[in-house]
């Protein structure tokens, strides 16, 4: 592919204005149709004949030394397919973090320079990571819509700032605000898969069954997408597409049917140590990483396999087996979308991108979870509670079902990023973002085993995309003038592996974790901390990046970061520090760190509804938990005006999910309230006797014990005025219960957070709930 633009026919002139302007009539009116000319002119062509189809696949939170293609356990056909079919690139890389990358894949921009620093979540008010992808960055999805192409995006989106996620808007930075005229998904940055706030195009949606029907998520956005490619294959065949299919697999929780666990048994028993080895050596008989690839050591503060005590062990394989059984699964997914294209005969003329992660392996379930939720919340845990906990849910066959939000051991990420040194979150080092893609075409590529190894990154994708279609990148999109891109095309090398490669720097940075590539060296800091050490590292409010040790690395000769060249080239480690500087004041990603402002140094920052009162129907449901009132941690009162049948069951109120979360609900007429920590922990507080039948006023009173994040609550129950019960709840979630569910008044959707009333989703409240009022109040 010498010249890409010309594989499907000659480059169209460069559209410097989108839309293009509307076409003018052929026919001439004049003052009677008998006196008129009707003409009808051609249809305006904006794309070459045969413009190829576009499918982006990307699976979450996954390392290189997982699938079975690249010589890893997990055992993935649909990557198989697209590699055998196509080619592989084993030097492209990603930021690190999730909604970073996706930004970066869909703008061809870096992430800073669009507002992504860090995950939507923990946005803040600095540029770099804002949270907001600009309008002047005009996604992939809008050009190509307004060249022609029908768009439609299913799974994860993660690239809406968080506080514009309710059901009430804005829209604009909702997936079809950015160009995809369809959407099927969730809009965080993780969900369950058995209980998903679900949302299509801008309406919130609930899943189409239940779990005990056999709902999961991974299936639920392949059939829609499959339904989507069957209507257009009907209603406009000739009309070419571009899919993004993003599942939420392998991202935390991770949920799987057992069955699919179970192929897994006895895989792992070996440890991480011992699976780390193995997937180095698969890698090399599949000719993944070059033969003279070294395997780096586990990092002083990893725990060994053998470190881990015997009665402990089987927990910590267990969760790897459902997280292989979770990423095989979602392969399969993409297997059904494959077998689809090609009975409705798209096959041929798709180009298929498959990027196997957004980033690489997760180590947020440190220690090995059952809430990977605790991690976030800085809520120290011990492995043994955890088992205890999930004892009662119905041991080790709990996990993986919408009992748990489990997480593997931060062992299993780092065998996945084998041989790496980093994980997920460390843009220092190639385990965090380094990740394959692997590229097929059937008309134009033809397969080749030999993986190509030019250094590209993520924001290549959109030049690549634009040269092989053959259009330009836009001056001006919808009247707002265009940034440039900094992707560079990656075209040249799929006919070519021995092509030199065009990119020759490229910076990575993720909450202080960062390095700088530059014709072949790497220059890498770690930062303030390590994603699997649990809690807040010390010092960190006062930590800044002039205190970080700096490594330097000959990538072209070593590669896999094996050997630190700093002490001896002190003069290029400084000239790639002074381009890493440059590099971060040209794309906003300063101060350094800043993506630690929310989630390590002020916590009380996150992002949050500007009110401190609502007042709320008792039909309000599917709330984000971030666009709702933080009942959890701040001291607050709930007034519930209601009226209650006699014996009446259901839920008055729920925040969070069956991982974690608070709720109130009567039980045959019983008030209770319920505070779970993260399944490690429940506080339940219950009136003593029934309430009568009749008009009532609830009030449930939160007041905190302690100013410190996390800190013991006082809970009290009242009813028309009086007290009727109180507790304390220990621990406090100090950040939030859940990153996708919701607050719901009157039944619970998504997750149950009491057990008492898991069996009877969504429970909902027979009696009549008139109005809700919170309010927060001061201490």
């Amino acid at each position: 592919m010498a010249d890409a633009r010309t594989v499907i026919g000659s480059p169209l002139p460069r559209a410097r204005t989108l839309p293009f302007p509307p076409k003018a009539s052929g026919s001439i009116a004049a003052r009677t149709i008998q006196e008129s000319t009707y003409s009808p002119a051609p249809p305006d062509k904006h794309l070459p004949e045969q413009a190829p189809n576009v499918l982006v696949v990307l699976i979450d939170d996954v390392g290189p030394a997982l699938p079975t293609t690249f010589g890893g356990a997990i055992r993935t056909d649909a990557l198989d397919r697209v590699r055998a079919g196509g080619v592989g690139f084993n030097r492209f890389h990603t930021t690190a973090m999730c909604s970073p990358t996706r930004a970066s894949l869909l703008t061809g921009r870096n992430h800073h320079r669009v507002g992504n620093g860090q995950i939507a979540e923990l946005a803040n008010d600095w540029d770099g990571y804002s949270g907001h992808i600009p309008k002047s960055s005009a996604t992939v999805a809008e050009v190509l819509r307004q060249y022609g192409y029908a768009t439609g995006a299913w799974g994860k989106w993660h690239n809406t700032p968080a506080e514009e996620t309710t059901k009430a808007g804005p829209f604009d930075r909702w997936p079809t605000g950015y160009g995809f005229e369809y959407f099927y998904g969730f809009l965080a940055g993780e969900a369950s898969q058995y209980e998903p706030n679900l949302v299509r195009n801008t309406t919130t949606v609930l899943p189409p069954k239940s779990p005990e029907q056999g709902y999961h998520l991974s299936e639920d956005i392949a059939d829609d997408a499959i339904a989507w490619l069957r209507d257009h294959k009907s209603l406009a065949p000739d009309q070419p597409f571009f899919m993004y299919w993003a599942t939420g697999a392998l991202h935390g929780p991770h949920h799987i049917m057992k069955e699919w666990a179970d192929k897994y048994s006895g895989e792992f028993d070996e440890g991480w140590d011992a699976y780390r080895e193995r997937a180095f050596n698969g890698a090399k008989a599949t000719g993944w990483v070059p033969p003279d690839a070294e395997l780096t050591p586990r990092h002083e503060q990893m725990p060994a396999w053998e470190d881990i005590p015997d009665h402990q062990r089987a927990f910590q394989v267990r969760l790897m087996e459902v997280a292989a059984g979770f990423g095989e699964h979602a392969d399969a997914q993409v297997g059904r979308l494959l077998d689809e294209l090609e009975r409705l005969g798209y096959d041929q003329n798709t180009i298929i991108l498959y990027i196997w992660g957004d980033n690489g392996s997760s180590g947020e379930g440190q220690n090995g979870t059952i809430s990977e939720l605790l991690a976030q919340n800085g809520i120290p845990t011990t492995v043994d509670q955890h088992i205890a906990a999930l004892d009662e849910l119905g041991g080790l066959d709990a996990l993986g079902t919408s009992a748990t939000d489990n997480m593997y051991h931060a062992g299993w990420a780092w065998a996945g990023s084998s041989p790496y040194k980093g994980m997920k979150l460390m843009a220092s080092h190639l385990g965090g973002t380094r990740n394959p893609l692997v590229v097929r075409w059937p008309k134009r590529i033809h397969p080749d085993e030999t993986p190509r190894s030019q250094f590209h990154h993520v924001v290549d994708i959109v030049p690549t995309l634009y040269e092989i279609i053959g259009i330009s990148h836009p001056d001006t999109v919808n009247g707002i003038p265009q940034d440039p891109i900094d992707g560079i095309s990656l075209a040249y090398a799929i006919d070519d592996a021995d092509s030199e490669g065009r990119r020759r720097a490229q910076y990575f940075e993720i909450m202080g974790s960062r390095s700088i590539y530059s014709d072949g060296w790497m220059a890498s800091a770690v930062g303030p901390r390590l994603p699997w050490v649990p809690g807040v590292p010390p010092g960190i409010s006062t930590w800044t990046p002039d205190q970080d040790a700096w490594e330097l690395y000959h990538l072209d000769r070593d590669w896999s970061q094996a050997h630190d060249l700093a002490a001896e080239n002190p003069q290029k480690l400084a000239e790639l520090k002074e381009l890493f500087a440059i590099e971060a004041a040209r794309n906003n990603a300063l101060p350094i760190g800043g993506g630690l402002w929310v989630v390590a140094m002020h916590p009380e920052d996150r992002i949050s509804p500007p009110y401190t009162e609502w007042i709320m129907d008792g039909d309000t449901v599917r709330v984000p938990e971030f666009c709702a009132p933080a009942l959890g941690n701040r001291p607050n009162d709930i007034t519930i005006t209601m009226t209650v049948p006699e014996a009446a069951n259901g839920v008055i109120y729920k925040l969070g999910g069956s991982g974690g979360g608070l709720t109130c609900f009567m039980q045959n007429g019983v008030l209770t309230y319920e505070y779970n920590l993260f399944l490690v922990q429940r506080t339940t507080i219950t009136a003593p006797t029934r309430l009568p039948s009749g008009e009532h006023t609830v009030e449930v009173q939160t007041r905190s014990v302690e100013s410190r994040p996390g800190g013991a609550l006082d809970v009290m129950l009242r009813v028309d005025g009086a007290e009727v019960a109180s507790g304390r709840v220990p621990v406090s979630a100090a950040l939030l219960f859940s990153a996708n569910d919701c607050l719901d008044i009157g039944r619970a959707y998504g997750g149950a957070v009491s057990r008492v009333y898991a069996s009877r989703m969504p429970f909902v409240f027979q009696g009549r709930i008139d109005k809700v009022h919170i309010a927060y109040v001061s201490q």
